[in-house]
């Protein structure tokens, strides 16, 4: 994915509201279920950080996160990751990436 269609998503991104808090508990297989599901069914969402503050064990969350559920990583901002993965379902696709 490069840089402008990230740029495209982190916007369509701002006006949603987190789906999945990562909390205490870590990640576990409850955490990545839940963000798959919120993938199938949005395409685009955001994770929110609760208890984690230092950057870059946020950085190694969001990049385990995005490698077990096959999504992309769209943007780390303060305790916020965005999350894309286009629908399987040509079909159900609502989002359609800017090409150059």
């Amino acid at each position: 994915m490069q840089g402008f269609q990230k740029r495209y998503l982190r916007g369509l991104a701002h006006h949603l509201k987190p789906v999945v808090h990562l909390g205490q508990q870590g990640m576990s297989a409850g955490l990545l279920a839940a963000v798959n599901e919120a993938l199938e069914l949005h395409e685009l969402i955001k994770v929110r950080f609760v208890d984690f503050k230092e950057r870059e064990i946020k950085r190694e969350l969001a990049a385990a996160i995005g490698r077990e559920t096959a999504s992309e990583l769209v943007g780390l901002i303060g305790n916020l990751a965005i999350f894309y993965r286009p629908a399987a379902d040509e079909e159900r696709r609502r989002i359609v990436l800017p090409s150059r």
